[in-house]
């Protein structure tokens, strides 16, 4: 009886803890955010005022543009992780919901971060687009380029929109297949808004982009801002997810061509330095793991997007064991992990481990993914030996060169190498929201037709329970306060 009230009291006081710190570091990045009663969910309310070109550039650096807050939904729908029960069954309702991949996740009064701080950004972006042609001062071109990053960024709003809302790209269907509202007005006062189908919204992206690439800054100079090597690495990673991995090999070899070019660092971090005495990660903080340079100094970002990770101060969600088996011993990225719980707590159950860190997670453009995308588009157009060396390239500096061959029993097939390709962006990005993008994709992929997606459930009486992911939940429900804003809107299954 003593060691059940002990076990209580532990996780009550975990989630006091817990509760504590979220509302400190919520107030903390989100300052900045606004709750309104509208679709377009826009800060401030009413009209930006700009003028002069160098008004339409400022906006350009707009933190709100850098941060999207709490969007970060993706991360408990991956099947790579798994929960502790005892920690799962008190944390928040949108945490539980999102991983048991439940039908409504928000609240009828409740607004969606996934919607409200995307479609703030499209207001800024869409009143670049519009209006800075027309704006005092400056060049055509300096016009040109900061129209292009404005187009690029609204490019990189919608790809994220429609990979919440709008099922997988599928050739097939995708003419027909709900998608999401197109929003190219900065207009405070518009109501009503229709959904778009998927085609629709991927030709918009699609359209921008190759608007926008000639006339991007030649130069990545500034993380938060959209460079050319940016705009083209967005645009083959959409080709991804539309299946033209064709078109994607060139835009990928182009980037990484030129990053090179960079007035800034743009590199891959070695791990075996970074991690080594007086390295770049360290010392390692017990609470919040490695010391990873913030976004905007982190060599290996090209486009700086973020959103808040505060499931590495919970003890919820852990990765499951098939994820810690894809691991070597030597891979250094394990250091990010944790076998035990947030703050105190009994180790994790089969082996499963917590992420630990950063309390941000980048997923604009990244150079790892860059590399990772190319040797998927190598690997699928038959090229395997450069598959294999874009692997082995981005893994020797994540472990010991002598641990970073691909073995050539894989190297030596496509399906098996491909596989290794999705085993590698596991390893490199799990708890960090990427799988459940590339279980998207993957769901509509010939070759993975085999894959199905589950959840475990640890229980501290050793139980486990398993949650198949009902095919419907590839994709999120609209929340319920945009149906009720827009009446007749159709809402996903």
């Amino acid at each position: 009886m003593k060691k059940i009230i002990i076990s209580k009291m532990k996780r009550n006081n975990h989630h006091i803890i817990l509760n504590s710190i979220t509302l400190l570091m919520t107030l903390l990045l989100l300052s900045t955010a606004s709750c309104t009663k509208d679709f377009l969910e826009i800060a401030p309310k009413g009209k930006l005022i700009a003028q002069k070109i160098s008004d339409y550039d400022l906006l350009l650096n707009n933190s709100n543009l850098l941060n999207t807050g709490g969007a970060n939904a993706q991360v408990f729908l991956g099947d790579e992780i798994a929960a502790a029960e005892q920690y799962l069954s008190v944390d928040e309702p949108r945490t539980q919901r999102l991983f048991k991949w439940e039908p409504v996740i928000y609240e009828s009064n409740e607004n969606a971060p996934e919607i409200a701080s995307m479609v703030s950004q499209l207001y800024t972006y869409n009143k670049i687009i519009n209006e800075v042609m027309d704006a005092s001062g400056g060049t055509e071109q300096q016009k040109k380029s900061i129209r292009a990053e404005a187009q690029a960024g609204r490019a990189w709003v919608n790809f994220m929109l429609i990979n919440y809302f709008g099922k997988p790209y599928n050739t097939a269907t995708s003419a027909t297949d709900a998608g999401f509202p197109i929003i190219d007005k900065a207009d405070v006062t518009e109501t009503q808004f229709a959904r778009a189908t998927v085609a629709e919204v991927y030709d918009l992206i699609v359209e921008d982009l190759l608007e926008a690439i000639p006339n991007l800054p030649q130069q990545t100079t500034y993380r938060i801002r959209m460079s050319k090597v940016a705009g083209e690495s967005l645009l083959g990673k959409v080709y991804v997810f539309m299946g033209k991995y064709s078109d994607a090999l060139p835009l990928f070899n182009n980037a990484l061509s030129g990053i090179q070019n960079s007035a800034i660092p743009v590199n891959l971090v070695n791990y075996n330095e970074a991690f080594a005495e007086g390295g770049l990660f360290m010392p390692i903080n017990p609470t919040f793991g490695p010391s990873t340079p913030v976004i905007n100094n982190n060599p290996e970002t090209i486009y700086a997007r973020q959103f808040s990770n505060f499931w590495v101060l919970s003890s919820t969600l852990v990765i499951s064991p098939a994820t810690v088996s894809l691991f070597n011993q030597s891979d250094l990225r394990l250091k990010f992990y944790s076998t035990m719980p947030f703050p105190f707590g009994d180790e994790y159950p089969s082996g499963t481990r917590r992420r630990v860190g950063p309390l941000t997670t980048s997923y604009g453009v990244v150079l790892p993914e860059v590399i990772l995308l190319r040797a998927e588009c190598r690997a699928r157009l038959n090229d395997l030996t450069g598959c294999a060396q874009d692997l082995e390239n981005l893994r020797r500096n994540r472990m010991p060169a002598e641990d970073a061959i691909v073995p050539s029993s894989i190297s030596g097939q496509k399906q098996t190498l491909l596989q290794f390709v999705m085993d590698e962006r596991i390893r490199e990005y799990a708890c960090q929201g990427i799988r459940w993008y590339d279980m998207r994709r993957l769901s509509v992929d010939p070759l993975f037709s085999s894959l199905q997606f589950k959840h475990l459930v640890y229980g501290e009486n050793g139980s486990v329970q398993e949650l198949p992911m009902p095919a419907e939940r590839l994709v999120l429900k609209i929340p319920p306060k945009i149906l009720a804003e827009n009446p007749g809107m159709q809402d996903n299954p």
